[in-house]
């Protein structure tokens, strides 16, 4: 594997967020220097403050809103390459067109200014695990050779009759369809790539100010861990990958100029019951539901039991980079560990509860 030189500046977008700042964290470690987009100074501090060991070699810079055209002329100036993280958007406030159109234009942008800078060696896209699986009913291992073809044909007949987590697959979808055409139409100089993450968890570089602010998908691991359920949709599709697994990824595709190449990073199949098996054997006194042990998984290497149709196959980030992936149960301890600090100071059950159904409350059902 290329190793990285100080001389190499990577622009990360919105590094503020969850698996961006993990990924600055580990572009830095690999030797490179990282530029970081942010909307919010407060949480670009945070980050910073974050990464002070890597000082000298981490900077930020505005950008209001990446959706306008032109909007990363300036920040990718000097730059060898660039990971496309930032994608805002307020799944539950809109429809599935403008969803869409805002996502394409944003991922059309990024190449855009790109193709400005003859410096940039890569880019890669982080798109997700909603823009793999879907579109076949019968059994089927998911790779990245899979589309979701039934949520493009649900999106051409009826966008207006989608919502939440629908509206969620076809904007990714449509982003990373959008990311490849633009290589098969405009050939770029630069390598492109994609990852394409199942749901996330992990410790993160920046712990939230309360619970009320988690946001991702940890929300799932840290219901459990205050005795409640978690959220339904990763009941459904209990396929996680750990976020700092997601910046290996990354870091991967940079080092190597991937081109062409997507990649499905999933680790584990772990419901429920997997949370809490593994929090209760680690801590005697969790307050996890102890439930049915072992049920609804396969020991011990947390994958699906037999009766699951479709599955999500990521050897190829193995295969690939020569590294297995962190493995499911130092994920859930390392995640539960890290948000301790605000579990320790929520108040009655009745307001855990409350922050509980708060958690991921921008994913809906329909998004399995």
């Amino acid at each position: 594997m290329a190793e990285a030189t100080e001389k190499e500046l990577i622009l990360v977008t919105g590094v503020t967020g969850y698996i961006a700042g993990r990924a600055a964290e580990a572009l830095l470690q690999a030797g490179y220097r990282v530029r970081g987009t942010y909307r919010d100074l407060d949480a670009a501090t945070k980050t910073k403050n974050a990464l002070s060991e890597f000082n000298n070699r981490f900077e930020i810079c505005e950008v209001s809103d990446i959706a306008f055209s032109g909007a990363l002329d300036e920040a990718m100036e000097g730059c060898a390459g660039v990971v496309q993280i930032a994608a805002p958007m307020h799944i539950l406030d809109q429809k599935a067109i403008p969803a869409v159109n805002q996502a394409v234009r944003i991922v059309n942008g990024v190449l855009e200014s790109a193709s400005k800078h003859p410096s940039i060696k890569n880019v890669i896209v982080i798109s997700s695990v909603s823009a793999i699986r879907g579109g076949i009913s019968r059994p089927h291992p998911f790779t990245e050779k899979d589309w979701p073809t039934d949520v493009e044909k649900m999106f051409e007949a009826d966008p207006d009759g989608m919502v939440g987590g629908l509206v969620y697959k076809a904007a990714k979808v449509a982003a990373e369809r959008a990311f490849w055409k633009f290589r098969e139409t405009n050939k770029p100089k630069f390598a492109m790539a994609s990852v394409c993450p199942s749901f996330v968890h992990g410790p993160p570089l920046v712990l939230p100010s309360s619970v009320f602010k988690i946001k991702e998908t940890t929300g799932f691991i840290v219901s459990i861990q205050a005795g409640l359920d978690g959220p339904d949709i990763f009941k459904t599709n209990p396929w996680w990958v750990d976020v700092r697994d997601v910046a290996r990824a990354i870091v991967f595709c940079v080092n190597n100029h991937m081109d062409g190449e997507r990649f499905l990073a999933v680790a584990a199949y772990g419901p429920q019951q997997a949370v809490a098996d593994v929090l209760r054997s680690a801590r005697p006194n969790s307050k996890a539901i102890k439930g049915v042990p072992g049920k609804g998984y396969t020991m011990p290497g947390y994958k699906a039991p037999e009766d699951v149709d479709q599955i999500l196959d990521g050897s190829k980030l193995v295969r690939m980079t020569g590294q297995d992936y962190i493995h499911y149960k130092k994920s859930v301890i390392d995640t539960a560990q890290a948000y301790e600090p605000l579990l320790a100071h929520v108040g009655p059950l009745v307001f855990v509860r409350k922050v509980a159904r708060s958690i991921c409350s921008y994913l809906m059902p329909s998004s399995k």
